[in-house]
């Protein structure tokens, strides 16, 4: 259930592709994640959240209008191994440069991986941790 933050100037990517670019990262960070076939479950709690920001609020200390993008993934406890980590990076990184329509864009890309602490992720009221996804792995499993 990792959430995902996309940060960019508003003229970034190309009008109407926030969809492409969401759906495009959500399951880039599951097959990070192992999940080869990726079940409602999956797709229903992977969230992305795309924030189109006025060029002037997208600064660098060289520029007052940076072109970087800021992209940070949010996952549970324990939910990515080293190896997931970098094909993530490499695919996120990938993904934006091609939604852009920029190939330089991938050197201005930055890619923050953040995992929840030990019962730092809710849902639905619960601070879950690794016993918690545990159930609810076992419960998606059986509804299979």
């Amino acid at each position: 259930m990792p959430m995902i933050d996309v940060y960019a100037a508003k003229d970034l990517f190309p009008a109407g592709t926030d969809r492409q670019l969401g759906e495009q990262l959500t399951l880039a960070i599951l097959r990070a994640e192992g999940v080869a076939s990726p079940a409602p479950f999956h797709l229903n709690n992977t969230a992305a959240y795309i924030h189109r920001m006025e060029a002037s609020t997208v600064q660098t200390a060289a520029t007052a209008s940076a072109r970087t993008v800021r992209v940070q993934v949010v996952t549970p406890p324990g939910a990515l191994t080293r190896e997931g980590q970098k094909q993530l990076v490499k695919e996120v990184t990938e993904i934006v440069a091609q939604i852009s329509g920029d190939p330089t864009q991938a050197g201005r890309t930055w890619v923050l991986l953040t995992e929840a602490a030990e019962g730092g992720w809710g849902l639905s009221g619960t601070a879950f941790g690794r016993e918690e996804f545990a159930a609810l792995a076992a419960k998606a499993r059986v509804a299979k």
